[in-house]
């Protein structure tokens, strides 16, 4: 049985953005984190507002600009499914389709895994490689946030209860001429939370060969998701050799701060980031890109 107060179910926009206001509420859509910690005893009394039926965050779109911009509740399947996202950012769906197993997918929703926090969330280490912002709406106002800038620890963000997080943008000039890459380990293949995982973004020059523009994030290997700006920048103008592959392979580490748990030893993780950094880099790098 679930120990809920009151669940509030919120038909219009302006409907849930009020209620935002009036108490606080925990927002649930999909419900795949919300219910377990319900039914585990952590939220104990819950109020709930569901917000399932806001079709205007289902939907994923283009811009006139070409921006694409993605509703927070749409569903990990429909995300994976989409032909813009397999179009022009595959590596997004190929993230996505590792969430949990089909029925997981089906349910769970992207703002949902944004916004739980937690810093093995299949999504974000794709999405801060495409630089991707955050719209964050509350009543009479809105902001947009880096997604970068969103990850304050673990299982913490910068979002207030009286927001919520309705769109991610990715803007054109993010995604035109890049290939990337996800690559997750996991104890199992399948249904399993990432030990650690890896985005790579490249951009060669016309040449094909140097590196013009270069990207790297991680799940599980510091407190809250995060980019590396020093290996990016050192990349940046040359060539990704073998040479610079063994230096990513041995210096990646100094950015991060991984740390024990009970599903990984900090060595273990050390070696993990310095073997899916490269992998990502190198699946990234053997991709065609769009480039119109």
């Amino acid at each position: 049985m679930y120990d809920l107060n009151s669940v509030y179910v919120a038909m219009s926009m302006d409907e849930a953005l009020e209620q935002m206001t009036l108490e606080k509420k925990t927002i649930i859509n999909g419900g795949t984190d919300v219910l377990v910690k319900i039914r585990s005893g952590k939220m104990e009394g819950a109020d709930l507002l569901d917000i399932s039926h806001l079709q205007e965050i289902s939907t994923i779109s283009m811009d006139e600009n070409g921006n694409i911009h993605i509703g927070a509740g749409c569903r990990f399947t429909d995300i994976v499914r989409n032909a813009l996202i397999q179009t022009y950012i595959p590596f997004l769906a190929e993230a996505c389709d590792q969430v949990g197993s089909p029925q997981i997918r089906n349910v769970a929703t992207i703002g949902g895994n944004i916004c739980n926090g937690a810093v093995s969330a299949d999504s974000v280490p794709s999405l801060l490689v495409l630089n991707a912002d955050l719209v964050l709406r509350r009543q009479k106002a809105s902001r947009t946030i880096p997604l970068s800038l969103f990850h304050t620890g673990p299982g913490k963000t910068v979002r207030n209860e009286e927001e919520l997080l309705t769109d991610i943008t990715i803007t054109k000039k993010n995604y035109l001429g890049y290939t990337g890459s996800y690559v997750k380990f996991g104890q199992r293949k399948a249904m399993e939370i990432a030990t650690l995982s890896c985005a790579a973004a490249v951009r060669f020059c016309s040449d094909k060969k140097t590196i013009e523009d270069v990207r790297i994030a991680f799940g599980v290997a510091a407190p809250r998701p995060i980019r590396c700006y020093k290996m990016e920048d050192h990349l940046k103008g040359r060539f990704l050799d073998d040479e610079q592959l063994a230096f990513v392979r041995k210096h990646i580490i100094e950015e991060l701060q991984p740390r024990d748990s009970w599903r990984a030893s900090l060595e273990f993780r050390e070696e993990l980031i310095s073997e899916l950094s490269v992998r990502a880099l190198i699946r990234a790098a053997g991709r065609k890109a769009i480039l119109c």
